[in-house]
């Protein structure tokens, strides 16, 4: 397998990953509003911290990604 195809996978887990978690914690606090409205400011804030916390994953994932593109030449040349 070569180097851009491992690192095309590698950038779709990073984008598919934190999408997921988006999706499963939207559908798990529509849920949860469902049976208790009640309890809407508690599941609010989780699923606040939740997402920020999946994104800045994402983010640092995403800029490894970046940094792995970089061709050899590149680095060598900054070292």
């Amino acid at each position: 397998m070569s180097r851009n195809i491992a690192l095309t996978l590698i950038f779709g887990a990073c984008i598919m990953g934190p999408c997921m978690v988006f999706a499963a914690s939207s559908f798990a606090s529509i849920i949860a509003l469902g049976r208790n409205p009640s309890a809407a400011p508690k599941v609010f804030t989780a699923l606040v911290l939740g997402l920020v916390f999946a994104q800045t994953l994402a983010i640092v994932a995403i800029l490894v990604v970046f940094q792995l593109y970089l061709p050899t030449e590149a680095i060598l040349s900054h070292t």
